[in-house]
């Protein structure tokens, strides 16, 4: 009986997000019009839903993104900086097609492909750090 309530008591927050990769090995980052910086695209997962599941739904709705492959899973890193019970899901996309330059207009405020070189300044400092894990092989921590 008080299982259910402990439950939704928790406060536990999961997302996932995508590391979407290209032939030329430059990566999709996203600027929200309600954050600053930029970060991998992706969010919440929802009741009833899988991590990739809920990666491709967020892929398709916030860039435009159709998984045309497995995605690899990364990670799962502890987000206690934004809430101490967020968890985020990282995912190495490298089979994916994208209609174009669609973004979520009122969500995304850019979206752009950026080589390991010349990423953007305002990078989120726990993007960066997968960044570094995904494309030069740092090592991995469990922190975002």
């Amino acid at each position: 009986m008080f299982r259910p309530i402990w439950r939704l008591r928790r406060g536990l927050t999961l997302g996932a997000q995508g590391a979407v990769i290209d032939q030329e090995g430059r990566v999709l980052l996203v600027r929200h019009g309600y954050r600053p910086g930029w970060w991998f695209p992706g969010g919440g997962v929802e009741w009833g839903e899988t991590l990739v599941t809920a990666l491709a739904r967020e892929l398709e709705e916030e860039v435009g993104v159709t998984l045309t492959g497995e995605p690899e899973l990364h990670g799962i890193f502890s987000n206690f900086a934004s809430f101490p019970g967020d968890h985020i899901a990282v995912f190495v996309v490298r089979h994916w097609q994208r209609r174009g330059d669609y973004r979520k207009l009122g969500e995304i405020a850019e979206a752009g492909m950026f080589a390991w070189a010349d990423l953007p300044e305002r990078i989120d400092p726990g993007t960066r750090a997968r960044l570094k894990e995904i494309l030069d092989e740092a090592p991995l921590t469990t922190l975002w």
